[in-house]
C-alpha cells in the first residue's frame, strides 16, 4: 500500500539528504512528519473500508420474493416447488427476514461527522476532529489535567491499543469535546466516564 510506497520514498530521500541535494531534507522531514504518516493510515484504512464493503444484491428482496412464488405457480407442480412456495410466503420470512434485510439494505450506516464551526479564527491552532469507534474495548489511551494550562491532553496513548492502531491520537493532544460533551473545566475522570 501506500505506507510501503512512502518506506520506500524515505529510504532514497535518505540516501540524498547525505548528499545535500537542495530542498531534499525538507522533503524527507514532510515525508517523515506524523501527521502524515497519520493521514496516509486514515486514507489505507478508508480504501480498504470502501473494498470490502458489503453491498446488497438488492434493495427490495420482499419484491423480488413476490415475483418468485408467481413464476413457481406456473412451473410445473413438483414437491420442491410446493415447498419453495410455503417457504417463501411464509409470514416470518416475507414479514421478519426480507422486511429487516430491505430496511437495512436501504439505510446508509456511513459514519457522519460534525460540520466545522465557520467562525474559526486565523490565528487559532489546528484542531483535528477525530471519531473512534470502541467495541467493548478500551481506548488505549490515558488522560490527564495539564499543570499549566488546566486542560484535558492525552497523558500517555498505549501501543496496540485502538488509538494507537487508529494513528489518530497523540500524547500531548488537548481534548476539547469527547460525544458532543464540552471538556472545559471537567476532572479527567468525568471526562473518563463521557469516554
Amino acid at each position: 500500500g501506500i505506507s510501503h510506497v512512502l518506506t520506500l520514498v524515505l529510504q532514497e530521500l535518505s540516501l540524498l539528504c547525505k548528499r545535500d541535494v537542495n530542498g531534499v531534507g525538507m522533503l524527507y522531514d514532510l515525508l517523515r512528519s506524523r501527521w502524515l504518516q497519520a493521514l496516509l493510515k486514515i486514507y489505507e484504512c478508508l480504501q480498504n473500508y470502501l473494498g470490502k464493503r458489503p453491498v446488497p444484491v438488492t434493495l427490495q428482496a420482499r419484491v423480488l420474493t413476490r415475483e418468485v412464488v408467481e413464476l413457481l405457480r406456473e412451473a410445473p407442480p413438483s414437491g420442491e416447488v410446493k415447498e419453495l412456495r410455503r417457504l417463501l410466503r411464509a409470514p416470518h420470512l416475507k414479514a421478519a427476514l426480507l422486511s429487516a434485510h430491505d430496511t437495512v439494505a436501504q439505510k446508509d450506516f456511513e459514519p457522519t461527522l460534525p460540520p466545522l464551526p465557520d467562525n474559526i479564527p486565523e490565528n487559532e491552532e489546528a484542531m483535528r476532529i477525530v471519531c473512534l469507534v470502541k467495541n467493548n474495548q478500551p481506548l488505549g489511551a490515558t488522560i490527564k489535567r495539564h499543570e499549566i494550562t488546566g486542560d484535558i491532553t492525552v497523558a500517555r496513548v498505549i501501543h496496540g491499543g485502538l488509538a494507537d492502531r487508529s494513528g489518530l491520537l497523540y500524547a500531548g493532544d488537548k481534548l476539547v469535546e469527547v460525544n458532543g460533551v464540552p471538556v472545559e473545566g471537567l476532572e479527567p475522570e468525568q471526562v473518563i466516564n463521557i469516554l
